[in-house]
């Protein structure tokens, strides 16, 4: 007499929800599950999700199985887009220009502390660097900062930024760093032990980086907690699993935008 019973079945899938393109960076919420995060990309057919804390998961396409903004959904694989269409971004982030030469470098430089630090910096900014025509050199450590600075002759048209690993009060770095006072020097850094710990250990499938017993060097104590045994081999795993500025951490995308600030300021 009461008619149909309305919790039988699966009244969810039953009701007519609308269709969404699964865009990358749209958040949206598995509604069985309740896992929370940002759509990423596609693996076998699944969307991919990434919470806050870098934790990735995969989610069949299926009706009705997921909230937008607390309202169900079905997600769909977006259609792909025309190549003329929209905005094409860097790795960085920014926005591509194309059918633009590389300009003559300028006499600004940026200056990294080492190879890894020049390839992880070429893998993210490059594209950008090239259009400011802005040279990035790697060197063999800072111990010698202030001297390399003097030759190197700052000056309003000729600036330099400098990307320091382990700048943090009290350090050896930060002592350094505090020896060169020229206006047209900037120094910049982030709070990581080496370049390698600026990209976010998730990319790697690992929780945290490991933690190196004081004395170890650093490089070699991970290699260890890791299983590799050479750490040319880590170095280009950790690479090979960065695309973009979504796969580092956000004080080395910080430092080095600032750094590109103000190397490419027009002098007045």
């Amino acid at each position: 007499m009461y008619g149909e019973d309305v919790l039988a079945g699966n009244w969810r899938r039953r009701k007519v929800v609308p269709e969404v393109d699964a865009e990358i960076d749209l958040v949206v919420e598995d509604a069985d599950s309740g896992f929370c995060g940002a759509v990423v990309g596609f693996e076998y057919g699944a969307v991919v999700l990434e919470d806050r804390h870098g934790k990735r998961r995969n989610f069949p396409l299926a009706p009705a199985a997921f909230l937008l903004d607390g309202r169900p959904v079905t997600l769909r694989k977006p259609a792909p887009a025309a190549k003329s269409a929209g905005l094409r971004r860097t790795a960085s982030g920014s926005i591509a220009v194309d059918g633009v030469r590389a300009r003559v470098a300028k006499a600004s430089r940026i200056w990294v502390e080492g190879v890894h630090d020049a390839a992880m910096v070429e893998r993210i900014w490059g594209d950008d660097l090239r259009i400011e025509g802005v040279v990035v050199e790697p060197l063999s450590g800072i111990d010698e900062l202030a001297p390399a600075v003097c030759d190197f002759g700052p000056s309003e048209r000729r600036r330099l930024g400098v990307l320091v690993d382990h700048l943090v009060p009290g350090s050896k770095e930060s002592r350094i760093v505090a020896a060169v006072t020229s206006p047209y020097v900037l120094v910049t850094g982030h709070p990581y032990v080496d370049v390698w710990q600026a990209v976010k250990p998730q990319r790697l499938g690992i929780r945290a980086w490991p933690v190196v017993p004081p004395g170890r060097p650093w490089k070699e104590g991970v290699c260890a907690a890791l299983g590799v045994a050479d750490p040319a081999d880590m170095w280009r795993l950790i690479l090979s699993k960065v695309d973009s500025f979504h796969d580092v951490e956000t004080p080395l995308i910080n430092a080095m935008e600032r750094l590109i600030d103000f190397v490419t300021v027009e002098s007045a």
